[in-house]
């Protein structure tokens, strides 16, 4: 008789796979292939779990169930020329990439209920979570499957010291 080992859940904040463009669902799936590879379980809504509730009750008693947290921020609307900050004296014109802004949402509550973080994002998205300083938890860029072998190397061990905190988190050590 085989006995199937219980996966440690971790919430992944990530836009749908059907709003994915072919680059950011390759680096999805070597996300989730980490997930696999440290025997955690990714648990999204709309995933691997779908609301009962509205969706923000569902990722808060979603959350509760898990002992760490992704963020893949992912590009999911571009600003061309657009206003920055109008009418005040620091006003001016940017182009701006943004990720769903679902990642703030979550990565806010993962973030208050102390569950380890790690946050991906893709070169040109910013703001909120995504700022270099905003969170203890540094950012890193969204790995690609043409990043040279020491980069996904680094992505491994980075993510081993992750796993190590959320294995912390879910046994209790």
């Amino acid at each position: 008789m085989q006995i199937r080992r219980m996966r440690i859940p971790v919430f992944v904040s990530a836009p749908s796979p059907e709003n994915l463009n072919p680059v950011q669902t390759a680096s999805a799936e070597m996300i989730h292939t980490l997930v696999r590879r440290y025997k955690l379980e990714w648990r999204a809504l709309g995933r691997s779990d779908y609301p009962n509730d509205l969706p923000l009750k569902e990722v808060l008693r979603m959350i509760r169930h898990c002992s760490g947290g992704i963020i893949l921020g992912f590009e999911q609307f571009r600003m061309t020329g657009g206003q920055v900050r109008p009418g005040s004296p620091r006003a001016g014109t940017a182009d701006m990439s943004f990720p769903t802004p679902w990642n703030h949402l979550e990565a806010g509550i993962l973030y208050s209920a102390g569950l380890p973080l790690m946050i991906f994002r893709e070169p040109d998205v910013r703001g909120g979570v995504f700022d270099v300083g905003s969170t203890e938890v540094f950012i890193h860029p969204m790995p690609t499957e043409t990043m040279p072998k020491q980069s996904r190397d680094d992505l491994d061990s980075v993510f081993q010291n992750w796993v190590a905190k959320v294995r912390t988190h879910y046994y209790g050590d």
